[in-house]
């Protein structure tokens, strides 16, 4: 027995039975109940709890109320934005680990090379998380993730040519473009409710 189902049944039954203003109040009633008994989101490992307090078992489950937002597809152009990502990704983190280990060796004063390696790696993961996830100010986290790229990349200029840092800051561009222009899919109305 699920709660939501009961939900789902009288509005079906409201809609497909009720005259105007009939709904109306009826509609009202249902608003009043979403708001006092908001639909939840159950993890696999709180199901197995509920169902042991049932049965006389656990108590203190955590559930929690969770807005779902869908994001639109990914574009072809949006897999090649993650593709080049976690290539850079990968070799900043290997030329960090490469820098770290001769760093602590020998050279005490490389620390700032290595840090300028590893927050480019961090952001790379960053961006491929806010391309396929939402998230909260999407804009400034996207922006912020651009800028430390590009900071790093010409702090590094040193230890990498200029196409390198082209490329590391124009795949950092193109993820920020295709995270900024993938946008929420617009909700689409439940007609076989």
């Amino acid at each position: 027995y699920i709660v939501s189902d009961n939900i789902i049944q009288k509005v079906k039954c409201h809609f497909n039975c009720a005259s105007g203003s009939q709904m109306k109040a009826n509609w009202e009633k249902i608003e009043e109940e979403l708001k006092f008994r908001p639909p939840v989101q159950l993890k696999l490992e709180d199901t197995e709890l509920m169902n042991g307090m049932t049965n006389g078992g656990h108590a203190g489950v955590h559930v929690e109320v969770v807005p779902t937002y869908r994001m639109q597809r990914v574009t072809p152009l949006g897999i090649l934005s993650l593709v080049l990502n976690i290539m850079c990704g990968a070799l900043n983190l290997i030329r960090g680990v490469h820098l770290a280990e001769y760093s602590f060796q020998e050279d005490r004063e490389g620390i700032g090379n290595v840090i300028s390696f590893f927050l480019p790696f961090l952001a790379c993961v960053f961006q491929c998380y806010l391309y396929l996830f939402y998230s909260s100010a999407r804009k400034v986290k996207t922006f912020v993730l651009f800028f430390s790229v590009c900071l790093c990349n010409i702090y590094l200029y040193g230890l990498r040519n200029l196409w390198q840092i082209a490329f590391h800051i124009g795949v950092a561009s193109l993820s920020s473009y295709q995270i900024l222009t993938r946008q929420l899919m617009e909700k689409q109305p439940d007609c076989g409710v």
